[in-house]
């Protein structure tokens, strides 16, 4: 085993060959070193509270699912179709620059860009299993305890399986997103446990959920689409458990203390919005600066309705939680997010839906 300490994640992309096949005295773990003030806690009151909390943690036992043997891992999708093939135009393909490719590099500007995106939902995934792993030792209370360690393993897998997809079937990561970067940062080394409820459960996994949903329903690979089908109904109880449990516990904090959490959710959202904004692809395919890019994507309608669907999922759940306080909601408002404020939000899930089993590849396409 060899170990190599880095100040920061990696820049550059990662390809890897069908035909590697390496020892484990070959393999180098690159990592970055990052210290916590966690406060930890002991809870000796092993009373089962039979509420909500409780009853997601069962059915996460219940619909326990093994990346390795419930997907099907011997499907590839074909190398001249797209992964990702929207009903309508995605915006890049109405400029000169694209139409101009060839099919061939068109189908690698797919790959790429199906890369980039899945990529950071890895690296995501990776800060959702750091975190969890966090809050099983800091929740205050036995059922939180046992979730959080439940959501540990789901996060364990999501990695997993989000990793072997990217290196088996596209043979490229990216590096992760200098947005979602910062955000992890903050959420793994604030010492207060209840901010890295807020930070993960809320917003990072209400974010997460969005996407993944939304790019179930755009992807032409049946594989991918059962990854994200059985990843997005772990996610919803991740979120669920989020929200039903800070909601009882933001009414406990004093004013200031809430106001803290707030302002926190507020600049969480802001620095969200930036991870969206993925630009490798367009400038190593388009010819376009990263800044070229970035202002592209802002700029398109695609996005905009991008970014909206998915912090329509947020927004409500922070109001639900009780983190929309009068100091924030004029920010908020100028982000032109305020307007979901009464959308659904998560803490009422379906438990029929979420109750059933789960459904084979071959029936993904009608559970949608």
């Amino acid at each position: 085993m060899k170990i190599t300490k880095q100040a920061g994640p990696p820049k550059d992309l990662l390809y890897f060959d069908d035909e590697v096949n390496l020892t484990p005295l070959q393999i180098e773990d690159v990592v970055e070193i990052f210290n916590t003030p966690l406060t930890g806690s002991y809870n000796w009151d092993y009373t089962i509270a039979d509420n909500r909390i409780k009853k997601l943690y069962e059915l996460g036992k219940e619909l326990n699912w093994n990346g390795s043997i419930d997907l099907q891992w011997d499907y590839t999708h074909p190398s001249d179709e797209k992964i990702i093939e929207p009903d309508e135009e995605l915006p890049h393909e109405t400029l000169e620059a694209y139409q101009n490719l060839t099919e061939e590099e068109k189908i690698l500007f797919d790959r790429h860009s199906t890369a980039e995106l899945m990529s950071q939902f890895l690296h995501g995934e990776q800060g959702a299993l750091l975190v969890a792993s966090q809050l099983a030792s800091c929740a205050p209370t036995y059922n939180a305890k046992l979730y959080a360690a439940s959501q540990t393993f789901d996060e364990a897998r999501h990695v997993e399986v989000f990793n072997r997809y990217l290196q088996e079937k596209i043979g490229i990561h990216y590096p992760i997103n200098p947005a979602l970067k910062t955000l992890l940062d903050k959420i793994l080394t604030d010492e207060r446990w209840d901010l890295k409820f807020i930070g993960m459960q809320i917003i990072i996994e209400g974010l997460a959920l969005a996407a993944f949903q939304m790019l179930k329903s755009i992807t032409k690979d049946p594989l991918l689409k059962q990854l994200l089908h059985y990843v997005v109904r772990d996610e919803a109880r991740h979120v669920t458990f989020g929200i039903n449990y800070l909601e009882d516990f933001i009414k406990t904090l004093s004013p200031e203390e809430i106001e803290d959490r707030a302002e926190f959710a507020y600049e969480a959202c802001v620095i969200s919005r930036e991870r969206l904004i993925n630009t490798k692809s367009e400038q190593r395919f388009l010819g376009m600066s990263e800044e070229e890019a970035r202002e592209f994507q802002l700029n398109t309608k695609t996005f905009d309705m991008f970014r909206n669907f998915l912090f329509s999922r947020v927004i409500p759940n922070l109001s639900r939680i009780g983190l929309l306080t009068d100091s924030v909601r004029p920010k908020f408002e100028a982000l032109g997010l305020l307007e979901y404020e009464h959308a659904p939000d998560d803490f009422e899930c379906d438990w029929t839906e979420l109750k059933k089993p789960l459904e084979t590849f071959d029936k993904i396409p009608e559970a949608i």
